[in-house]
């Protein structure tokens, strides 16, 4: 049986991966799925700069991957949802069964 993808989800689930393809990224994502964090302290658990944390916080609060929170003078960072962390979860377990193939894949360079 022949399935064919409709366009846009297909595009829309491109998507949204495209959010997670980036180290940066998902190095803030894994931080966050330990609670709610601010942008200093994601520069400090994370070691990349407050710009570009900035900007990918940015990036995944558009996509709708993560949510602001005012708390007086500071903004907390958390997760939008559960099924993202289930998801860096699911990908982690993947990774142990394939990490040869993914190590040796040389059709994705960095």
């Amino acid at each position: 049986m022949i399935i064919t993808a409709q366009p846009k989800v297909v595009d829309l689930q491109a998507k949204l991966f495209r959010g997670f393809s980036d180290s940066s990224r998902l190095v803030i994502l894994s931080a966050l799925r330990d609670g709610a964090r601010t942008v200093s302290e994601l520069v400090q658990v994370t070691g990349l700069t407050q710009s570009n944390v900035s900007n990918h916080l940015a990036c995944l609060r558009n996509c709708g991957l993560v949510i602001a929170e005012q708390h007086g003078r500071f903004v907390q960072y958390q997760l939008s949802d559960e099924r993202v962390a289930q998801l860096l979860r699911l990908a982690d377990e993947l990774l142990a069964d394939v990490v040869k193939g993914v190590y040796e894949c040389t059709r994705y360079n960095q």
